[in-house]
């Protein structure tokens, strides 16, 4: 589980930069500057970026015996710029409080 979930953590920033990087600088960039070359760039990037961050999403929410709705929603926080940080700390949360915990012999 801790290799999912690393691979999740990964993907939730990296998503998380890209989205930023397109909304914030990439869009007013096009649209007040007309210089819509960060975006023609940063956008198809984020895109396959966010189909990877769907799949570590499914993984972790399938190992972790997360219901359809949990799952849907950490995977649309990729959509919405800042949300996925956010999501992270909670996902990782969740996933180290399910995790039982070690055993010590003693």
């Amino acid at each position: 589980m801790g290799a999912a979930l690393k691979r999740y953590r990964v993907m939730a920033y990296v998503v998380g930069v890209a989205l930023a990087l397109l909304v914030v600088v990439g869009m007013p960039l096009k649209y007040l500057a007309d210089q819509p070359q960060l975006v023609a760039t940063v956008g198809p990037v984020h895109g396959f970026l966010y189909i990877v961050y769907l799949v570590t999403t499914f993984d972790v929410g399938r190992r972790s015996n997360w219901p359809l709705t949990r799952m849907g929603l950490v995977m649309l926080a990729g959509t919405i710029p800042f949300l996925s940080f956010y999501a992270e700390r909670h996902v990782t949360r969740w996933v180290r409080d399910a995790a039982p915990a070690p055993v010590t012999t003693g």
